[in-house]
């Protein structure tokens, strides 16, 4: 079903995990994709099957903000419109506030959050243009604690509430702003917490299947953000 004909989405993080099934989603739907990652060869992995008229692959540092507001305007230009900017792009800092470096702090702040609110700022003027909407991609760590996570913890808090603070400002001007929070899900990123048995235990407690997310479910069956 073709229901993302002629809108323009900008994913970041779009090279794994649940970046790359959000641009899989939204390019199967007939959007015209900005594709952007850190690493070019996973980018075009994720653009082989699609017409190359539909894809635009950015390779840029999402905690820059001289990159971010070139690539949105890249992007722009290359399609003609923003309708959604995907902030997916992140990084765990695994540890808590007594082992944390300051480099390690800063570095989560500086992709999971800033990055959020760079594009976003970017790409306001567009979708009040377009009429648009920005998903952000938070986290249940956005909700709540979790453990050994402190600065992923803070980063995914400020998110959600950066979500809740931008649907209010922009939805006088057409602008949706909104939040998907998902919980433990088999990526790249938490290959390093899938050996922990007891932390994976404690994790699966929570779930209804009592198993984690896979980004090829949710790619290919469940349903996404509309877009208007």
């Amino acid at each position: 079903m073709q229901q993302f004909v002629d809108k323009v989405v900008v994913v970041t993080g779009a090279g794994s995990g649940i970046g790359k099934a959000t641009a899989e989603r939204f390019l199967d739907g007939g959007a015209k994709v900005a594709l952007v990652g850190r690493t070019r060869s996973k980018l075009e992995d994720v653009a082989k099957p699609y017409p190359a008229d539909q894809i635009l692959i950015i390779e840029a540092d999402i905690s820059n903000e001289a990159a971010v507001d070139g690539l949105i305007d890249f992007a722009a230009e290359k399609f003609g419109r923003i309708d959604t900017p995907v902030n997916n792009a992140g990084v765990v800092g695994q540890g808590d506030v007594g082992s944390l470096t300051t480099d390690n702090w800063r570095k989560v702040m500086a992709i999971d959050l800033d990055g959020v609110f760079f594009a976003s700022r970017a790409a306001m003027p567009h979708l009040k243009s377009s009429g648009g909407s920005i998903v952000n991609v938070s986290s249940v760590s956005g909700t709540g604690g979790e453990w050994g996570m402190a600065a992923y913890n803070a980063a995914k808090g400020g998110v959600t509430n950066l979500t809740r603070a931008m649907a209010m400002d922009h939805g006088k001007d057409g602008v949706r702003v909104n939040a998907v929070c998902p919980s433990f899900t088999m990526t790249g990123m938490t290959e390093d917490m899938t050996g922990d048995d007891k932390l994976v235990a404690k994790f699966n407690e929570r779930f209804a299947l009592e198993v984690p997310g896979e980004t090829g479910r949710c790619g290919r069956s469940n349903r996404v953000p509309r877009l208007r």
